[in-house]
């Protein structure tokens, strides 16, 4: 098959989209990724990328076309609006000069925002192509639980052009089962839409405790819990650090930190406003492939989220990446991605948004045996393999992909 699949994200940021365009080109599909400028998460734009480009590369076979965009800055509102439209518009643009060829179908990668499936179906009225839209988040619910949007008149804008988007979609998507009533709402059929989780990169395997660490990586001595990904407004910081706090006198117990984002800063000075510089471990962002062996030297795998209803429908990415690894899991979430935890038996759960119980279950977890740990860790790799295998996951969609491509819907 001829695969276009438009993204905002793609390699060198971090995102599962990488994993599957490389596999499809590796299954003897022509794949091209329409995407933007790399800037995730940290605001700024990459280095060896300008407005200058390059505006055409290969990753792994990959014909990579991008798009200008204004970068996310320090994320503040209005510049991530800028950020999501000046996508929408360019790679609009540039998809009609530069991606005219017939394509099979057009897949869509929809972490946010939802206005990346614009250009995506300005191709689909070029090419006739039918396009596929797999949704990780749900807007307007999201942003409107971010605090990002508060105007009635605006979240009933990008209702409707929620609405107007889906319309145009062959099939839907959707990483959690607990999406579909809000799709639906939205007047889409329920046969269009289609259970499709998030999955770990193939080197996201259990690994031994010794694994080598990136060269001067030191991590403190003791009970390690690791959080890794996006330090964002939605991953509530504000509990760990609490947490934290409430540990301090625990100095065997710390709190390892990989990742990048818009609070980053916030973070950091909140760490040394409490002096908590010899429990916090802020080590910043690392490439995908040296994480499984960071995940390898950690007691406990943290996850965590705001308290939104929109937010206890989804099953955060990094779920999956902790189980596959075999690693206890401690899940400070409510809803969808909690349930997962405890129906695997994969660690230990407590309620988003509150620091009390996250300290509590921490503790737990270090008063346990690490046997009892290890065996956490097992059964979370064992329900990995059974609900989120990589090959069965893009074994369907594939399947889905030629569906569409012999029916023409």
């Amino acid at each position: 098959m001829r695969v276009l699949i438009v993204s905002q994200y793609f390699w060198p940021e971090n995102f599962r989209i990488n994993d599957l365009a490389r596999e499809f080109q590796e299954r003897g599909h022509a794949v091209m990724v329409l995407t933007g400028l790399p800037n995730y998460p940290s605001g700024r734009l990459f280095k060896g990328y300008g407005y200058r480009g390059p505006w055409k590369q290969s990753y792994e076979g990959v014909r990579v076309i991008r798009a200008p965009l204004i970068s996310r800055g320090g994320g503040g509102n209005l510049r991530l609006a800028l950020n999501y439209l000046s996508f929408a518009v360019m790679a609009s643009i540039i998809g009609l000069l530069r991606c005219r060829k017939a394509y099979d179908v057009i897949f869509v990668y929809e972490p946010s925002p939802i206005t990346v499936a614009i250009p995506a179906i300005v191709l689909k009225w070029l090419s006739g192509a039918p396009l596929m839209l797999w949704v990780l988040d749900l807007w307007p619910e999201s942003v409107a639980a971010a605090g990002a949007v508060r105007s009635k008149a605006l979240l009933w804008f990008i209702e409707r052009l929620v609405r107007s988007i889906y319309r145009q979609c062959d099939h839907i998507l959707v990483q959690s089962q607990a999406f579909r009533g809000h799709i639906e709402r939205l007047g889409i059929v329920s046969s269009v839409i289609h259970y499709f989780p998030s999955w770990a990169e193939s080197l996201y395997t259990s690994m031994n405790g010794q694994a080598a660490l990136p060269e001067n990586v030191r991590l403190p001595a003791g009970f390690r819990i690791m959080f890794a990904g996006n330090v964002g407004a939605a991953q509530d910081f504000e509990t760990i650090i609490k947490a934290a706090e409430q540990l301090k006198r625990r100095s065997d117990i710390h709190w390892i930190v990989l990742g990048d984002g818009r609070k980053f800063a916030w973070v950091r000075e909140e760490i040394r406003r409490r002096q908590l510089e010899s429990q916090m471990h802020l080590l910043g962002r690392y490439p995908l492939e040296a994480m499984p062996a960071f995940f390898a030297h950690a007691d406990v795998m943290l996850v965590t989220l705001r308290r939104d209803p929109i937010f206890a429908l989804t099953i955060p990415g990094k779920v999956q990446s902790y189980l596959a690894c075999g690693r206890p899991v401690l899940a400070a979430l409510d809803g969808e991605g909690a349930r997962i935890i405890e129906a695997a038996g994969a660690g230990n759960t407590c309620p988003s948004e509150n620091p009390e119980a996250l300290a509590a279950a921490v503790l737990e977890l270090a008063e346990i045996s690490k046997e009892t740990r290890e065996r956490m860790g097992k059964q979370g790799a064992d329900y990995y393999h059974v609900h989120f295998d990589r090959k069965v996951l893009l074994d369907k969609l594939e399947g889905w992909m030629h569906d569409l491509v012999r029916t023409g819907c």
